[in-house]
């Protein structure tokens, strides 16, 4: 598939791909294929159905309105706010209420059992809420100290 794709928004707000051969996908939605190690590489875009129409290798690839277009998709369908600090936990044992600094402001958590945090690559872990929002913590060892402290608790 091409390396520039062609991409744009129809009346009702939805993305519409064309393809190489002319052919409009209503509706595609990009997924990331590794949305923590990698957020702008590996972008696919399927239709109905999950059936991939169209891959992109890295965003900063495509032209700023393509870019633009994914990227304000991407963010309005993943809710994956990033701890800065963990200011406390109200326990150390399971469940426990968590009090985090994010990205996207204050906010306090349940951690249901020790399991909800789960690796992903070398540094970062997926916490998971007991509503099942997942919070990130990018990278557990350039963490404030007294967060990597509470962190260590629980790993």
């Amino acid at each position: 598939m091409s390396n520039l794709i062609q991409l744009r928004r129809d009346a009702f707000g939805k993305l519409v791909f064309t393809s190489a051969e002319g052919e409009d996908f209503v509706g595609v939605i990009p997924v990331r294929a590794f949305p923590i190690q990698a957020p702008t590489r590996g972008i696919s875009l399927v239709r109905e159905g999950g059936k991939e129409v169209a891959w992109i290798d890295d965003l900063a690839d495509q032209p700023d309105d393509i870019r633009a277009l994914l990227t304000e998709e991407l963010e309005g369908r993943e809710f994956i706010p990033e701890i800065e600090t963990i200011r406390s936990v109200s326990s150390f044992a399971t469940p426990c209420t968590w009090y985090v600094k994010t990205d996207r402001g204050e906010t306090e958590f349940v951690l249901k059992v020790d399991e909800d945090i789960r690796r992903v690559g070398e540094a970062s872990l997926l916490i998971a809420d007991s509503h099942g929002i997942n919070f990130l913590v990018r990278d557990m060892f350039r963490i404030d100290k007294g967060s990597r402290k509470i962190l260590d608790r629980f790993l």
